[in-house]
């Protein structure tokens, strides 16, 4: 089992910027990569980043050249930085955990809102 705790979500002004981290506990060992998702009122949930245990990375192209995902293996956490913020880009946000027996583990979410 591996449990997940978001934080860093708020309120923004257009172009601002925020800095979602998500913990990771329990076992660690089994994930084989993070991701952030998000979830806004009449739409479907999107994959928004994703970072494997080596370092590889793949964007939603809405976020491309403005979000960045990092992990940092020995602390156990994911970072996503949002810059130059969109108020499409207001969701809540979903860190997601995917170990090697393909099980999905997320946390409870935390919301961004973004006013223009």
């Amino acid at each position: 089992q591996v449990q997940l705790v978001e934080s860093g979500g708020g309120l923004v002004q257009s172009g601002g910027s925020l800095r979602l981290s998500c913990v990771a506990s329990g076992s660690i060992f089994s994930i084989k990569a993070m991701s952030w998702h998000r979830l806004a009122p009449g739409n479907q949930r999107e994959l928004v980043a994703r970072i494997t245990r080596d370092g590889t990375t793949n964007y939603a192209d809405s976020v491309k050249g403005r979000f960045t995902i990092s992990r940092n293996n020995a602390k156990d956490t994911v970072t996503l930085q949002m810059n130059s913020l969109k108020p499409e880009d207001t969701a809540e946000y979903y860190c997601n955990a995917a170990d090697w027996g393909s099980r999905d583990y997320w946390g409870k979410g935390t919301l961004v809102t973004v006013s223009s």
